[in-house]
Parts: structure tokens; sequence; C-alpha cells
């Protein structure tokens, strides 16, 4: 199993929150048409690192760790993405223990509070998924990116759980004979996804942030 690596905040690729400005704001909308991945295919390889990054109210006690990807794949013609999609595996889901510090608290209990009904709900949801729907050029005239020498506007429907919903980002790509490159920092609200554990009444009183932030630096590698 590859393994996707996260970072400052356990597991939420989906779930908990992120008050970083480092990343750039998603746009969400209904779930698209998904891309015909046209062109040489390229299988996403094992260096492929995802951080992400969520916190409690505040800014507080951020966590962090990592979550594995079964199977994805991503496809390229004259030099373009055209599409490309894959799946994550819930029940692969670590945190680090790096980010859980405080007294009474474990790395292993937050891993078995996020892969429970209040979250993700492992067992009967075991994988998220990823389909890129439309890949386009970006204009640094008339959007900015923390993404230095960001090239294009990627979108893709997000699912988790039974929720489908359409993001988009910018994102630097590269694409080689080879290799396809793909990095992108992006944050979005995990509440679209119906992620609402923390966030119930009025929102001073929410314990979990609703946005979380994702750093992917996805690599896949000519067939």
């Amino acid at each position: 199993m590859r393994k996707v690596f996260l970072s400052a905040t356990a597991a939420l690729v989906l779930l908990a929150a992120c008050n970083s400005s480092n990343s750039d704001k998603a746009n969400t909308s209904a779930e698209q048409t998904v891309a015909a991945a046209t062109g040489t295919s390229y299988t996403i390889a094992d260096s492929s690192v995802v951080k992400w990054r969520a916190t409690h109210k505040g800014g507080l006690n951020p966590r962090f760790g990592t979550i594995g990807i079964d199977s994805g794949s991503i496809a390229a013609k004259n030099g373009q993405v055209t599409g490309g999609s894959f799946v994550v595996s819930i029940n692969s889901l670590k945190v680090d223990s790096a980010s859980v510090t405080e007294p009474g608290k474990s790395p292993s209990q937050l891993e078995t509070h996020l892969k429970s009904p209040d979250f993700f709900d492992a067992a009967k949801y075991p994988v998220a998924k990823f389909a890129i729907t439309s890949v386009a050029p970006f204009d640094s005239t008339k959007a900015q990116s923390t993404i230095a020498g960001a090239t294009n506007i990627v979108s893709g429907n997000l699912t988790i759980k039974d929720s489908t919903v359409n993001v988009t980002f910018p994102a630097k790509i590269t694409v080689t004979d080879s290799q396809i490159s793909i990095v992108a920092s992006f944050s979005v609200d995990r509440t679209s996804w119906g992620l609402t554990y923390g966030t119930q009444g009025s929102a001073a009183d929410w314990l979990i942030s609703k946005d979380f932030e994702i750093d992917l630096d996805l690599k896949a590698n000519a067939k």
C-alpha cells in the first residue's frame, strides 16, 4: 500500500481544521462529470506525499499523521494532464505521536476517534476517492496562489463517506515522458461533506475548526 503523508492535524484529509494563511482557499461546488483520462497513463508513486493541517478552536492543538493510497493513476496527452483518480484507505489512517502531547491523550485514541462514526466511520466507509473533472491553465494576471510557479487550475470530485463535492484549486503540474508531478496547497470546509463533529450550535462553542488544509506533492510514474 502506498503511504500518503499528512502534516499538522490528525487525519482529517477531510476533517479537522486549518487556520493557516499558507494555502489557497479551494472553491467547492456540486459534483461534476469526471474527465476522460486520455493519453498515457501514469501510476501514483510511493514517493507521493500529502500533508494536511487541522486544529482545534482558535488554531490550538494541531494534529497530523499519515494515510494510505490503495490505488491511483494520472493520464496525460501532449504534455497536459487530462484526467486521473486515486482511492484513499481510511483504515490506514495513522496519527503522528508528535502531534499528541497533552497528558492523558494518545495518538491511538485519536486514530480510533477519527475512524469512528463521529468522523470518517471507517467501518462503513473504508475509502475516500478523488477524481479529476478538469484541468485548466493558471492565469497569474487574474489569480494568485501560494504555490510558486502555479501552472494549472485543477478541479476534482472528492468523495468522503456518502458525499461528493467538487473542489477547485491552483497547482503546479510538470509532465515528462517518465513522470507527472502535481503540487498544491489548499484548504476546504469539512462540513461540506457532513463532517460536523465539534461544530454544533454557536460558532463560539465549536471545539474543532471547520477548515482543514491539504498539501499535495503527488508523483505518478509512466507504466
